[in-house]
């Protein structure tokens, strides 16, 4: 172990992950997500365990291992296959997160995040490989991983494309930072953040190098020619109530494009999965998909109000988001003035709460202390969490 900071340290992960099929690629990237694993987890973690019981019957039992150690400049240093098991280790800087919000309420609830598509900039440069599908591939494996992390509800808009202007999107918003659109695409599929991007850079580093005679063969088989490839990628997370981004970055990568002639025949083929690119790719939606999932973990839990009858509350979620009878949620007016129609909706704290007594699986409603009318809570407006 080397000290690089008085925060930070180098330590050295393992993961393992079964072959199917002869397929390479992906047994690496899931031992490559092990490994990282295995990395935060030996920097600092804590164990937490929860126990559910049903008249007097222990019904559920989770255990959950929640680290606060985040990870930089993470490399595979070693990679050993033995029959069909592959194991990788990793190297990277190792420093303490920002803080774990799992001690709150919303922590335990699975907020709703809806997955845009992610529309390419440059398409002519997707012709090499035909990966002019990445718009639509790179967001479903981003969903794919947000799903398998467990700790959000991801919904597919990949059709959707929230960007009219692309060279500039998404730091090009309207009025006050916002996205008029977002709001419009999180509330059609009751979503409480919506994930988007812009797929910047997918080009090669030198397109002479996949030239078709002779001579251009011969320097790629001498290594004489520049194999790489670019990926870059922006990404944004942008709250669903006010259009407001909560979390942006840009990720990058390259390596080799050492596809053969044919075996590339899409972004999310197992020929380009196989191709060192293909990988350094894998690894930066990981990178993306591990982003999202911390830029929500300290966001409240909002869900809105859609039905109001005297002291009865009906919410927009259920069970599968967490909430249990009993759950509290405070209640928030959402109000627009006619000087700002179109600006984003002020919340103010009523000062109620409601007290959920009948949940379903994607709705649920409750009690306030005083008749709605009194207080002035109504449709589209908010219950939060904290």
């Amino acid at each position: 172990m080397l000290v690089v900071s008085a925060q930070a340290v180098v330590l050295e992960g393992v993961g393992h992950a079964s072959i199917y099929n002869e397929d390479l690629a992906s047994a690496r990237a899931e031992a490559r997500n092990a490994a990282m694993r295995d990395l935060a987890l030996q920097y600092e973690s804590q164990v937490s365990t929860r126990d559910t019981m049903e008249n007097g019957v222990l019904t559920e039992s989770r255990m959950r291992l929640v680290s606060s150690a985040k990870a930089r400049n993470v490399k595979i240093i070693d990679e050993h296959r033995t029959g069909d098991m592959l194991r990788v280790t990793v190297r990277g800087d190792i420093s303490a997160g920002q803080g774990s919000c799992s001690g709150g309420e919303a922590g335990r609830l699975k907020k709703r995040v809806a997955v845009t598509g992610f529309p390419l900039l440059y398409p002519d440069q997707a012709r090499v490989g035909r990966i002019d599908d990445a718009g639509e591939i790179l967001p479903q494996r981003l969903q794919q991983g947000l799903r398998e992390s467990g700790d959000l509800q991801v919904f597919s808009a990949t059709s959707s494309r929230l960007f009219s202007d692309l060279l500039n999107a998404p730091t090009v918003q309207q009025g006050s930072n916002r996205l008029t659109n977002v709001i419009q695409v999180a509330r059609e599929m009751g979503v409480q953040f919506v994930v988007t991007g812009v797929i910047r850079d997918v080009g090669v580093a030198d397109p002479a190098a996949w030239g078709s005679s002779v001579l251009d063969k011969m320097q790629r088989g001498m290594g004489a020619s520049d194999m790489r490839r670019r990926f870059a990628v922006d990404m944004v997370v942008l709250d669903g109530f006010s259009g407001s981004p909560v979390y942006q970055q840009r990720f990058e990568a390259a390596a080799d494009w050492n596809a053969g002639p044919g075996s590339s025949t899409g972004f999310g083929s197992a020929g380009f999965r196989k191709t060192h690119y293909g990988e350094a790719v894998a690894g930066a939606i990981s990178d993306m998909t591990q982003a999202v999932t911390e830029a929500l973990a300290c966001q409240p839990f909002m869900t809105r109000i859609t039905r109001v009858d005297g002291q009865r509350v009906t919410l927009a979620s259920g069970a599968t988001a967490g909430l249990r009878p009993g759950d509290e949620l405070h209640l928030y007016r959402s109000a627009r003035y006619f000087d700002s129609l179109g600006g984003t909706p002020e919340l103010s704290d009523s000062q109620m709460k409601v007290t959920l007594n009948n949940v379903h699986p994607d709705f649920s409603n409750g009690l306030m202390p005083q008749v709605g009318g009194q207080v002035n809570i109504q449709r589209d407006d908010i219950a939060i969490i904290w």
